[in-house]
């Protein structure tokens, strides 16, 4: 992206176009969210996803940022394929059951191999991870599903966590809203003081 694209998108003029990668373990939600995230008109009703099985893509966009999303099968045998994408992803939105305590340490052990791939480790790619199914009974706050994924330990890459419910599209405004501030960010030149 060069210059006056850059400054066409600071403007509000252009869009910038970016890859992100929607990952997390099966039945968490991820299809359902994006879904959810598409324009009105390309929206199918609320209701459960079928899961994806290998990769789907979808596209939408929010505050001036125009997502390429890819959606990645969380299951077992498919989570290899997560590591093709990585090199290529500008950021990355983690989506965890909250209302699966068993399986939050799986989520880790995933989140985990994932930021230590060397494709990831030491870039600044926003990491949004969003705590989905908050409607559900037993389900854990933001701030513990952050503990039990041990977000607090990454420091090499800006990351936020929010409640969300995927067939509501509860939370889901608010967390695209902070992943598109920092993609604009880190595509546009600095002031510099």
């Amino acid at each position: 992206m060069g210059l006056l694209d850059k400054l066409s998108v600071w403007l509000g003029r252009g869009r910038a176009e970016v890859t992100v990668l929607v990952l997390g373990l099966d039945n968490s939600g991820k299809s359902t969210l994006l879904q959810a995230l598409r324009p009105p008109d390309a929206r199918a009703p609320p209701q459960h996803a079928a899961p994806t099985v290998g990769q789907t893509q979808e596209h939408f966009t929010s505050g001036g940022v125009a997502f390429s999303a890819w959606d990645v099968s969380g299951a077992p045998r498919h989570r290899a394929l997560w590591e093709r994408h990585y090199r290529r992803a500008h950021a990355v939105i983690f989506v965890v059951d909250s209302a699966d305590h068993l399986r939050l340490v799986v989520a880790r052990e995933e989140l985990e191999l994932l930021l230590a791939h060397p494709d990831m480790f030491g870039r600044r790619v926003p990491l949004l991870v969003f705590a989905n199914k908050h409607d559900a009974p037993h389900a854990l706050a933001p701030m513990q599903v952050a503990a039990a994924l041990g977000l607090e330990r990454i420091t090499d890459k800006p990351w936020h966590i929010c409640a969300s419910c995927a067939l509501s599209g509860a939370g889901l405004a608010d967390g695209v809203a902070w992943l598109a501030r920092q993609l604009r960010d880190a595509h546009l030149p600095h002031a510099h003081t």
